[in-house]
Parts: C-alpha cells; sequence; structure tokens
C-alpha cells in the first residue's frame, strides 16, 4: 500500500462527519481520540476517508493548532497500512485532547497504541 494521503481519503463531508459523532464509536489513546463509523463512502477504491481535529480551547494559536495537525496527518500516513478494516469502509476523525505540543515521536507512539486498540475492536466484532 502506498503511503500517500491523497485528496479522495480526506474526511469532507458534513452530513458523513455530523453522522459519525453522533452514532460512531471512540478509541482513544493518550492524546489521541478516534471517533470511527463504517459506512458506504462516496469516493471509490478507498477504505478509509479520515479528518484531523484539534481543539481551540486547548491551543490558542493557528499556528499550534496547524502544525500539530501536520504531525498527525504525517503519523496516519506512515501508519495507515497498520489498520485492519476487513473489506469495510470507514469514516474516521483523529482528535488530538491533549494539552501541550507532542513531538512526532510521541505521536506516532500513540498512534501505534490507537491502531492497535482499534484492530482489537474490530476483531470482537468479528468474533
Amino acid at each position: 500500500m502506498k503511503q500517500t494521503f491523497p485528496k479522495k481519503e480526506h474526511l469532507k463531508r458534513k452530513k458523513l462527519i455530523d453522522a459519525l459523532f453522533t452514532e460512531g464509536q471512540k478509541v482513544s489513546a493518550y492524546p489521541l481520540l478516534l471517533v470511527y463509523k463504517t459506512s458506504a463512502l462516496p469516493e471509490e477504491g478507498v477504505s478509509i476517508q479520515a479528518g484531523f481535529s484539534v481543539a481551540k480551547r486547548n491551543h490558542k494559536l493557528a499556528v499550534t493548532r496547524n502544525r500539530i495537525k501536520r504531525i498527525m496527518r504525517e503519523v496516519y500516513r506512515k501508519n495507515k497500512q497498520d489498520f485492519q478494516t476487513n473489506g469495510l469502509t470507514f469514516a474516521f476523525m483523529f482528535i488530538y485532547t491533549g494539552r501541550e505540543v507532542m513531538t512526532y515521536e510521541q505521536l506516532e507512539k500513540a498512534m501505534l497504541k490507537l491502531i492497535t486498540k482499534f484492530n482489537a475492536a474490530q476483531n470482537e466484532i468479528d468474533d
């Protein structure tokens, strides 16, 4: 699988995002929270559409929020092949809940923990 994050994998539809927060399930690994939902995606050949969010309440400066989102996207891009979708399509929203700015290495460690928890939750459903 290519380690890219093209436009068609970006979560942009308002209806899908609203449904994600009303009906979605959650998995967390500090400082990341993953809200996910199985759904039919509008794009062909895509198994996951992902969005990234950082609360303005915790990080006042847009520069800081954008830096955190950029790092989160990069960590996701490098590790997205580890998510076990089992042929289903998912909408993901990654939310940064920490108050301090984490380094790339710390976020990657949290993302790997998050992937492990997500895969465990999916395996429970399959069993």
